[in-house]
Parts: C-alpha cells; sequence; structure tokens
C-alpha cells in the first residue's frame, strides 16, 4: 500500500515530467544531433560561399578519429575543418582527474568548485588539487547542490533507519591536520550503501568540501554566495562596481515596515533593549534604565501600528514617521567614546536635528580625521547629552522609526533605547556574516553609485548629515525595489554575469576565430525552489521555478537540451547549470522550517496536517525507512541526469554544508543567554540558560561538523 503511495508521489511525478520533457525534445533529436553534427559556419565563411566557396561533405576515408564533419571549400582547395565531439576513447577527450602527487594541504571548499567552473569555462586561475585535461573540449558543467548528504553515510552496511548523522565528538581532532582528512575517499560499489551505488557509476572520488564560515565567531555563512559570487579580477579591482538590475527585473514597492529589525535581531546586535521588548510580566515591571539612560514613551509595540484607514495608499511609510539618525562621537576616555553632534533627517530630507553636544568629560581625542569634530568647534558649547535626550524624547513617539547605519553604535552614545529600528548594516549584510559589516561608504557606491565620506582620513571628516541623508536614500531605494533588490549581492561579482561576461570558447567549439581562446561568453540556467528570479539565480540566461526535486530533474534536462522552439531555453541547451534539490534537506531537518517566508523564498513548502498524517501511515506501513528511500530516489535520479548529459559534459554535485542542526541548537542557547544577560536588571545566576566555555566549546565541534561538506566530481 506503501509503496503505491511513494510512487504515485514521487517516481510518477518525475516520469510524469520527464515524459513531458521527451516527448517535446523527441522531435528534435534529429535536428540537435545534426546540429551538433555539423557546426555552423561563422559569417565569413557564409559570405566566402555565396561567391567562390562551397560546401561539402567528405568521403569516409577522409574521416579521423573524430568521425568526419563539414569542410569549407575556398576556391577548389579545402580548409581544415571544425573538429566535431571527440569520442570517449579519443585522446583529446576532456577530463578531471585526481593525483597523489597533488598540492592538497587542506580539504578544498566551495569557492574551489566555483573556481574550478571558471577555469574551465572562463578566466579563472587553474586549480592546483585537480588537474584539468584537454579544457577546450568541454561542452557543458552541470553541477547541483544536494544538501543533507554526509561522508558517513558512505559506509556499507550503515542502518538507515537508525542513522542520525556524525556526532560533534567525531569532529574532533588534534594534532596536525590528518591527510584522511582532506584527501579524496575512492568510490568502490562494492563498499557503497545500495542506495548510494550509483554514486560509483558517475563519480571516482568523494571529496571532502568545507563549508564558509568563521570558527573565532562560531558563524556557518551561506553556501549560496561562496559557489554564485566570483571574485573580482584585479583588472577590475580599482573600484566598486555599481549594482545591475536583472533582465526582467520588476519593481515591488514594500513597506518600510517589513524590514523592521525583530526583537530577537536588535538584542543579537548588541541595541540597547527598550522594555516595550520584553514580554509583559515581572521583567518588564521591574524594568529600570541604567543611569543616564532614558527611553522612548512606549508602553506596547502594538502602539506603533497605524489603522489602514490612516495609511495613504501606496505609501511605504505606512503611516509612520521616519528620521534617519546619525551621530559623532569623540574619545573621553581608554576605548569610551561620548557624543560630540547628532544630526536627526526626516523622510522628506529636510534637517530636524543638528546640534553639537559638549561631553561631561574632558575629550582626549577629537578624532577630527573621521568625526570632523575639533576642539574649536566644542569649546563654546553647552548643549550636554541630557539636553538631546530630552529634545529627541519629544521628537520620537510610537509611531516613529530610526534608521541609520550601525545605530546600535548611535544609540549607545546617546544613551537612548527604540524599538523601532532600521539598520542598513542588517539591511545590506556582509556576504561573509557578522561580525563583518559593508561599510556605508561602499554601500553608497554600490547601490546609489555615489561617493561619500571624501573627507574621511582628513581634517573635514566624515559629515553626519550627508551620512544621514545616504542611509535615508539607501532604505528608500530599498523599499522602491522590494525585499529581492540586491538580496543576492556582495563583494564580487554574479558567477552568472562573470560567464556570460568572460566566458571562452576554443578552436574546437568555436571555429578558426576561436584559437588560443576567445571570450564569447557563456549561456547558463539556474535551476531552483521558489522563484528563481528573486534569488541569485536571477542573472542567469534562463531561470527554471520548481516545487520538488522532480521538476528540478526535468528542469536541468531542459536546460541541458534545450527547447524546440528555443524561445525560452536556446536550441542545444545553455554552457551551464547550476541547480538545488531540496527534499533530503527537508527529510533531515537541516533547512529550518521556523524562518519560512512566503513560497517563493526557495524553501520547501511547510508540511500541513494531511502531510505530516500519511507520511506518519506511510512509515508504519513501509520497513524501509524514510531517509533510505529518500536517498534511492535521489541517486537514481542523479543517475538519470548523468545518462541523459551530452559527452564532454563536467558534473559537479556538492551539499554547501555539514549538518547544521546541533550548531542551530546551541545557536539558538547562546542568543537568548545574550537577550537575557542584556536584559537591564537581570542576574546571571537567574538566566533560563548558562552559557560558559563548555556550551562555546561544543559550539566548537558543531559548526566543524557543520562546516564539513562533501562533493562530487566526475565528466560525462
Amino acid at each position: 500500500m506503501s509503496r503505491k503511495k511513494n510512487k504515485s508521489k514521487g517516481q510518477r511525478g518525475v516520469a510524469a515530467a520527464l515524459a513531458t520533457f521527451q516527448g517535446d525534445s523527441m522531435a528534435i533529436d534529429t535536428e540537435v544531433t545534426s546540429i551538433q553534427d555539423h557546426p555552423a559556419p561563422t559569417d565569413g565563411e557564409l559570405t566566402s560561399t555565396t561567391s567562390s566557396a562551397s560546401l561539402k561533405r567528405p568521403c569516409p576515408e577522409d574521416d579521423n578519429e573524430d568521425g568526419g564533419g563539414w569542410q569549407t571549400i575556398e576556391n577548389g582547395r579545402p580548409v581544415k575543418k571544425l573538429k566535431k565531439i571527440p569520442g570517449q576513447e579519443s585522446k583529446r577527450y576532456p577530463g578531471i582527474h585526481f593525483s597523489t602527487q597533488a598540492r592538497l594541504f587542506s580539504k578544498i571548499n566551495v569557492s574551489s568548485l566555483r573556481d574550478l567552473i571558471l577555469y574551465i569555462f572562463a578566466d579563472g586561475p587553474a586549480p592546483q588539487w585537480v588537474s584539468v585535461k584537454h579544457r577546450p573540449e568541454f561542452r557543458k558543467i552541470v553541477a547541483i547542490m544536494v544538501p543533507g548528504l554526509d561522508e558517513a553515510m558512505f559506509k556499507k552496511g550503515l542502518d538507515f533507519s537508525t542513522y542520525t548523522g556524525p556526532t560533534p565528538d567525531q569532529a574532533i581532532s588534534g594534532g596536525a591536520p590528518d591527510p584522511d582528512e582532506y584527501y579524496p575517499r575512492e568510490l568502490k560499489k562494492e563498499l557503497l550503501p545500495e542506495v548510494l551505488q550509483p554514486f560509483a557509476d558517475m563519480f571516482p572520488h568523494l571529496w571532502p568540501v568545507k563549508a564558509p564560515g568563521d570558527d573565532k565567531y562560531g558563524k556557518l555563512h551561506s553556501p549560496m554566495p561562496a559557489m554564485l559570487t566570483a571574485p573580482l579580477p584585479k583588472s577590475k579591482g580599482t573600484g566598486v562596481q555599481p549594482v545591475s538590475e536583472p533582465h526582467g527585473w520588476k519593481n515591488q514597492r514594500t513597506r518600510i515596515t517589513e524590514f523592521l529589525a525583530s526583537n530577537e535581531e536588535l538584542m543579537e546586535h548588541g541595541f540597547p533593549v527598550h522594555p516595550a521588548m520584553l514580554n509583559p510580566g515581572e521583567k518588564r515591571e521591574k524594568f529600570k534604565d541604567p543611569e543616564g539612560w532614558v527611553h522612548t514613551r512606549i508602553e506596547n509595540l502594538e502602539d506603533g501600528k497605524v489603522p489602514e484607514g490612516e495609511v495613504q495608499q501606496g505609501s511605504v511609510t505606512a503611516g509612520r514617521e521616519v528620521y534617519a539618525l546619525d551621530c559623532e562621537m569623540c574619545m573621553t576616555g581608554e576605548a569610551e567614546y561620548s557624543l560630540t553632534r547628532i544630526s536627526l533627517v526626516s523622510w522628506d530630507g529636510s534637517v530636524v536635528l543638528d546640534e553639537l553636544v559638549k561631553p561631561d568629560k574632558p575629550i582626549i581625542d577629537y578624532v577630527t580625521r573621521f568625526s570632523g569634530i575639533t576642539k574649536e568647534m566644542i569649546d563654546p558649547v553647552n548643549t550636554s547629552l541630557k539636553d538631546i535626550q530630552a529634545r529627541l524624547l519629544d521628537i520620537l513617539g510610537p509611531r516613529s522609526i530610526l534608521l541609520g547605519h550601525s545605530l546600535d553604535s548611535d544609540l549607545k552614545a546617546l544613551k537612548l533605547a527604540h524599538p523601532f529600528i532600521v539598520d542598513t548594516s542588517l539591511l545590506f549584510p556582509h556576504p561573509r556574516g557578522l561580525p563583518l559589516k559593508q561599510s556605508l561608504k561602499y554601500l553608497a557606491q554600490k547601490f546609489l553609485n555615489r561617493e561619500v565620506q571624501k573627507g574621511g582620513g582628513t581634517n573635514a571628516g566624515h559629515d553626519s548629515i550627508e551620512d544621514a541623508k545616504t542611509c535615508l536614500d539607501l532604505v528608500k531605494k530599498k523599499c522602491e525595489k522590494g525585499k529581492a533588490w540586491a538580496a543576492g549581492e556582495s563583494q564580487g561579482e554574479n558567477l552568472f554575469k562573470r560567464l556570460a561576461r568572460a566566458g571562452t570558447a576554443y578552436r574546437s567549439t568555436a571555429g578558426p576565430e576561436a584559437t588560443g581562446g576567445a571570450p564569447v561568453g557563456k549561456s547558463s540556467a539556474a535551476v531552483d525552489w521558489g522563484d528563481v528570479s528573486r534569488s541569485a539565480g536571477n542573472a542567469a540566461t534562463v531561470t527554471i521555478s520548481c516545487k520538488s526535486d522532480a521538476e528540478v530533474e526535468a528542469g536541468i534536462l531542459r536546460a541541458v537540451k534545450g527547447d524546440p522552439d528555443g524561445l525560452e531555453v536556446p536550441g542545444g541547451g545553455v554552457d551551464f547549470v547550476w541547480a538545488r534539490m531540496r527534499e533530503l534537506e527537508a527529510l533531515r531537518g537541516w533547512w529550518n522550517r521556523n524562518k519560512l517566508v512566503p513560497e517563493d523564498a526557495g524553501g520547501p513548502p511547510a508540511l500541513t496536517d494531511g502531510d505530516k498524517k500519511e507520511e506518519e501511515e506511510e512509515e508504519m506501513e513501509d520497513a524501509v525507512s524514510p531517509l533510505e528511500t529518500c536517498l534511492k530516489t535521489l541517486g537514481e535520479r542523479l543517475k538519470r541526469i548523468y545518462d541523459n548529459l551530452p559527452p564532454c559534459t563536467a558534473f559537479i554535485v556538492y551539499t554547501g554544508t555539514g549538518d547544521p542542526r546541533e550548531m542551530s541548537r546551541l545557536q539558538a542557547m547562546q542568543a537568548q543567554f545574550k537577550k537575557e544577560y542584556n536584559t537591564p536588571g537581570s542576574k546571571w545566576d537567574q538566566l533560563s540558560v548558562q552559557w560558559t566555555d563548555r556550551e562555546d566549546q561544543a559550539l566548537r565541534r558543531a559548526l566543524k561538523v557543520a562546516r564539513s561538506g562533501i562533493g562530487f566530481i566526475g565528466v560525462k
């Protein structure tokens, strides 16, 4: 009974998708083969054939090891013909090989796989960890991200019904790195679980791949930017390249309230705690501001909501009062900074407040090169911090939103707490994650094509009004464009854009004009769950959005082979395909459903109660574990893709990360500790969770597991 259900849900869906694709493509098989066998003449050749040139089919005895092909006859003499796709027995068949003599001293990482793609198809550096043979002969590259796999699965005799993954204790290694940790492991079919044996038919090795992250701060970074963002070449690295919108981009006006930092985010990033951020109860009732601090007059967060009837149609401010804030500080002690200037700008750009402030303590360093403040400016000033606090409490109310860049520093200088914050350092995060942040100068260059802080490092210093208006314009543009705008941008170049710009063709694929390599650009496709056009994949030539791994499989094959009419996917398919399968990731709980936003965010849809009940019934009826069933389906799916790839195609499968579950649990525990610890009036021994060196070491071990991904590299 359960097997029938599994077949109808999984195999039948894949079969239907493939049948539709194959049915559409059968009509063009002959045509595609003809195109591959008979490369089209170049523009120059077409011109010459209209006069003294003609095309003829060579005699059978003219065939070499690569088979026959068209010849161009000019003035009665044949010109050397373009080479066909080489056969697998050909000496010039491409390959990617590992040798024990390779320069390998640590694990490869996700960016190593990206650089391999760039080396084969564009201007990337040659890899030192593998040998790439006959690079010009590669026709296509397919890279598939499959979170949920780990190295421990690929051991014969494993009981998948009880398998939960490697433990953090297994990640401990002392002394010098062991080559067994970073050398690839040879795949032998007889030594693999039956459900994973198809991998041995496609790939010679299993590669340990290190996921991006920061061991010092216990952070795992997303593997998506590591793969889909290429470093800028040195020739282009002289300045920041302004952001460009992908083809077909459509703005989605978004209210500023959608960008408000949550209570958890504010506490995690060290913002002053406002009593309205605390849950009603004893803690809020006993809340007391630290000495010298104040908080805005807001009883509950709900007081900030504006009834829809009062909101002007199409307004991005949603009836709220929005102020951009920036402060300048000078040193009044060792590692102690005090407020010396405050600037407050309203949504329409008018200056609401711009005051110099004299600190209570003597200034020991004016930091003029950054603050722009001098002794001559401060000496006649009588305005104190308390005066500024009083004025801000009159200006800021329940419907007021403060925005700025790294506002936690400004609010600490003001000794002021406010619960409604939009911070551009959070809105445009650094691609490598915290504690790194993008500078305001960089954000202005990248997203506003504007130069600011020109006085930085000189006696002119920064201008707080200019900085506040820059933050205001960044947020305005984000509201106008939508949440997805600039979400995939980082300090680099989108991989799909790089391939389109610098993709290289060679004589064997593009004719005599490409001898030595010619930058003609490479077409690409992104196949993923959700709305791909709203992600980093939006820069691909073709985007294919999916709702299941079966649709991803069909989308990959469609991208590789092309559409019959060539209207969406060009005939003959694209050169590079990146895709992601997520059903194994969802099954193993690697994907955090609590962070699920609308389905176009790219994650698996949340399970309904009906889905959960059906899954439980199937698990009870079927002796085979759900994990084993999912792995079997995955192996078969990847094998079908591999079998349908054209010759001379590089095939890459990688997980992106290792198991992040224990790391996520400990990070949530750490965040809760920081939240309670930073709450004014809290006592360390009364916190609901404790964070000691023991928990810190456990997080480091869990992070090592989370950063232990795997990958597979082969050539069809």
